[in-house]
């Protein structure tokens, strides 16, 4: 999908969308890490994003886009505001997963503040549906933030 010709346009995503490097920062907000590991699995060799200037960044003042994994559980409402808050404009949050969209199977426990979306509304938001999803969705959302950044830019 990201290279070569095919008929979905992968050819016109690559030459066109990719203007320069898109750094994102990752924060594990509560979940059990299924979703951890697919996004690494997305930078290792198989995928190799990095080829495409994706980066894991280690602040989130360096960051373009935040990726949430797992519920945002009470404990770090306030700590996943500050980062929100950190990354500068303009900026895209990528929330993977089932839990960080809805709960997903947490979704009923007293310790959930809520979904990323109503804990900071005034975010834009790419959603990755599964548990856990694969590299490859997880890609696609990430190449759909990096979208809406340049047409922001513009």
């Amino acid at each position: 999908m990201f290279c070569g010709s095919d008929s979905t346009g992968g050819d016109r995503i690559v030459s066109t969308s990719f203007k320069r490097s898109l750094w994102v920062f990752h924060v594990n907000s509560g979940s059990c890490n299924g979703c951890d590991i697919e996004i690494v699995a997305a930078l290792t060799p198989r995928y190799d994003v990095e080829r495409f200037g994706i980066k894991l960044v280690g602040s989130p003042r360096h960051a373009d886009v935040i990726a949430f994994t797992g519920p945002v559980t009470s404990d770090l409402a306030d700590k996943v505001k500050r980062v929100y808050e950190q990354i500068p404009d303009p900026k895209v949050v990528l929330v993977v997963g089932s839990c960080g969209i809805s709960g997903g199977v947490f979704h009923e426990s007293y310790h959930l503040a809520g979904p990323l979306n109503k804990l900071i509304p005034e975010a834009t938001c790419v959603y990755v549906p599964g548990c856990p999803p694969r590299p490859e969705a997880i890609i696609d959302g990430v190449v759909k933030a990096w979208k809406h950044l340049e047409e922001v830019s513009q």
